[in-house]
């Protein structure tokens, strides 16, 4: 038999970074859309007005998904859901466990148990996960082969020695792509409530047979993020700062790495996600390129056109991690998913909207770091 249409899409934190490029696709392929978000401060402080960007296919409800009564009217008329409401910030989720559980796992919970009641009419969930649920990235070892270490100690990073040693030699290990069968260690709440949110969602996909995606987003950047917010992506921070003439700030020796995905792409394979057939998998959302923190500010600054270097300030957070970047094979396989965007052109993009933007660029990280050395979480 064949399957029903999807016309009716409800997405959570739809007003949000992601979910505005997500609605804009949805509206392109003719989706109706229904939008729940209820304007975090943090967010959203930058443009009270996202409730007005809504396409006219789009209801809008303002609320919370930790409401049932808010989600029950969000899902009138729905046939899937692209749920990615959650609280987002690695560092601040570590002294508001209380905010970020609510809100994550508890709201995914409220949005479940409203599902489960609707079940069947639900045919498709996809939920916006994080590669902060891996904790440390992939790494070889050129003697004992992958190896997949746990948290670097205190004494380590006390003593500078930045990149994470063979669990089983103690040899200096060699980054590689994180494929998604590495064994999770999130090293956060904001990455447990994360895992909360992948792992729910899937189970509950499972039990009641409403098929389930859960999309690991690696480090997203894009026009369009938040200036304001110091919680927000590195590239935004460094944006703020550069905007305010001040030179970013980078802990370590700023050589960690990362994979950049524009938001274009993101949104993409959220649109990718919700069509294909496939289903019950966690899928890696990323470019497949590393690119380290050093030379994500060198870029901005370039494509900014200041004139300031970044300061590479030797210290460190407690929680973070040294690399972690994306193998996106499965998603490729699966999905059909292709990145679009070149870093150098997504950064173009970027700058171009961040200058135009300068008076909402008001630099918060230095209010971030004095709250993470307050809380003994920044050496």
């Amino acid at each position: 038999m064949k399957a029903k249409r999807i016309d009716r899409v409800l997405v959570t934190g739809g007003l949000g970074f992601i979910g505005r490029y997500t609605i804009d696709l949805l509206a392109e392929r003719e989706y109706e859309v229904n939008i729940l978000d209820k304007m975090e401060p943090q967010a959203h402080h930058w443009n009270r007005r996202s409730s007005k960007m809504g396409r006219p296919s789009s209801t809008v409800i303002i609320g919370d998904v930790r409401k049932r009564e808010d989600v029950e009217r969000a899902l009138d008329g729905v046939d899937a859901v692209i749920h990615l409401a959650a609280s987002v910030g690695v560092g601040q989720s570590m002294y508001e466990v209380e905010r970020y559980v609510d809100n994550n796992t508890r709201g995914t919970a409220t949005l479940l148990n409203a599902v489960i009641d609707r079940n069947p009419s639900i045919r498709k969930l996809v939920v916006a996960s994080s590669m902060s649920v891996y904790g440390e990235g992939k790494y070889v070892c050129e003697v004992c082969g992958p190896a997949y270490p746990s948290d670097r100690t205190e004494d380590q990073l006390r003593d500078r020695q930045w990149e994470p040693n063979c669990p089983t030699c103690g040899r200096v290990l060699t980054a590689a792509a994180t494929s998604e069968d590495r064994v999770l260690l999130p090293s956060s709440i904001y990455a447990q409530s994360k895992r909360h949110q992948e792992e729910m969602c899937l189970l509950i996909g499972r039990t009641y047979g409403i098929p389930t995606i859960a999309l690991r987003y690696f480090s997203v950047y894009g026009p369009g993020q938040s200036l304001s917010n110091p919680y927000t992506g590195v590239c935004a921070l460094f944006a703020s700062r550069i905007l305010n003439k001040k030179p970013p700030y980078l802990f370590e020796d700023g050589a960690q790495l990362r994979d950049f995905v524009s938001v274009f792409d993101v949104a993409q394979a959220n649109l990718l996600a919700l069509e294909k057939n496939e289903a019950g998998k966690a899928i890696n959302v990323g470019s497949g390129t590393p690119s380290s923190i050093k030379d994500v500010a060198r870029r901005l600054i370039g494509v900014l056109g200041a004139r300031t270097r970044s300061y590479i300030s030797g210290r460190y957070r407690k929680g973070d991690i040294r690399h972690c970047f994306a193998d996106i094979t499965l998603a490729r396989d699966l999905l059909d998913y292709k990145p679009r965007i070149t870093l150098e052109e997504g950064f173009k993009h970027f700058a171009a909207w961040a200058v135009k933007n300068i008076a909402i660029a008001q630099d918060r990280s230095k209010m971030a770091l004095d709250e993470l050395r307050e809380k003994s979480l920044a050496i």
